[in-house]
């Protein structure tokens, strides 16, 4: 959960891993479960309990589990409390553990797990320094929290099957983990899974021979093709062929203008070399312009009429035939023609407004001293008085 690294299990194997014992009333049946099922596991007890219960020590080892320790007073801050308190913290819990197991005290193994798993860079230095393993745990059954024993169940295989090999960690302290306990075995055993026993390695008993990859919960696998590739070795290239190249004494012409010669150059020249010309010793730093080589195409000028702007345009109204129903008109303003459609059309002599203002006639009407003028005109664009409202659309 906390490292690249867990222990060298294969595939559908399982440590089981208890903390904070001993408890007389749980842990004794959690002794119990595990001797009726011939299974052993590893025990992190807590100095605290072991110096209130040693007996609970000593029947881990008659039992023949393996016992590690889990500090003196589980603090849940060893990730940022004082290195020398967090020294004390695992100092006085190894102590208290060998005090219970009295003169057997060889009997305890170096391994520590820390409380809440609240790793700290100092802390994980000391215990390397002093010869003692860390452990973490790959999952997890949460049965120190309140939940219930069918719950723990639950989440104890959903989690194994997730990874399918790996560390178990369960609270031997708690009535939930001891309901839990018998069908995780059995359950464990249905599924093909094996219990595996974590022992410190002695003289008598060396280590068990692993791969560094075996240490890795993922290691690479053999069926992925990068498995298989083969290491690309460091070239070093010697004699490489050199490439024909141009050289200054390729070309003709005089006041830095180059001409190529008529024959092609088929030699390997690279710059710099021992018998170049003056010329090449003196090849400017920026390349010329060599003439004659492109021929510059002249591309069309655009003329200025492209550019020019038209004069201020003014809206005319083109005049219309007699409106029918659904007859459409256009309204042309320079260039651009906009398409108008004719909303409504009143009858001679009715009142409508056109923008909020009165027709013309209506106006006329409302007021009999207009000129002669304005009534002449008014006859000459007479087709006008049909168009009410003109809606502007884009065409």
């Amino acid at each position: 959960m906390q490292y690249p690294e867990t222990l060298p299990l294969r595939d559908h194997e399982v440590v089981l891993s208890f903390d904070d014992g001993p408890l007389p009333r749980n842990s004794n049946q959690i002794l119990d479960i595990l001797a009726s099922q011939c299974v052993k596991a590893n025990f992190f007890v807590i100095g605290q309990m072991a110096r209130a219960y040693p007996e609970g020590v000593r029947k881990l080892r008659d039992a023949g589990h393996t016992i590690g320790t889990h500090s003196q007073d589980h603090p849940l801050t060893m990730n940022k409390m004082p290195i020398e308190r967090a020294k004390q913290e695992i100092d006085d819990g190894i102590a208290s553990a060998k005090a219970a197991l009295g003169d057997d005290a060889a009997a305890l193994g170096p391994f520590f797990r820390i409380p809440g798993l609240l790793r700290a860079e100092a802390v994980e230095d000391y215990l390397a320094s002093q010869g003692i393993q860390i452990w973490s745990a790959d999952f997890l059954a949460d049965d120190w929290r309140h939940i219930s024993a069918s719950r723990v169940y639950d989440l104890a295989m959903e989690r194994i099957e997730a990874k399918g090999r790996g560390i178990l960690l369960l609270h031997d302290i708690q009535a939930r983990t001891v309901a839990a306990l018998p069908r995780i075995l059995h359950e464990l055993k249905a599924r093909g899974y094996h219990i595996v026993h974590v022992v410190a390695a002695t003289p008598d008993r060396p280590a068990t021979p692993t791969e560094p990859q075996e240490w890795l919960l993922h290691p690479p696998s053999e069926t992925v093709a990068i498995a298989h590739w083969q290491k690309i070795p460091d070239f070093v290239f010697a004699n490489a062929g050199t490439l024909p190249a141009p050289a200054r004494s390729d070309f003709d012409g005089r006041d830095g203008q180059l001409v190529p010669r008529s024959e092609p150059f088929d030699r390997a020249s690279p710059r710099g070399h021992d018998g170049a010309s003056p010329w090449d010793r003196s090849w400017p730093g920026q390349a010329p312009v060599l003439a004659g080589i492109i021929a510059v195409a002249t591309l069309p000028v655009p003329a200025p009429s492209v550019f020019a702007i038209p004069e201020k345009s003014y809206a005319m109204l083109l005049p219309a035939a007699p409106a029918r129903p659904a007859e459409h008109h256009r309204l042309q303003v320079g260039r651009k023609t906009q398409a108008a459609r004719l909303v409504s059309v009143e009858a001679a002599g009715a009142r409508t407004k056109i923008g909020g203002k009165r027709p013309m006639h209506a106006r006329r009407a409302a007021h009999p001293a207009a000129s002669k003028t304005r009534a002449t005109a008014h006859a000459r664009h007479a087709p006008l008085k049909h168009l009410v409202l003109v809606k502007r659309k884009t065409a």
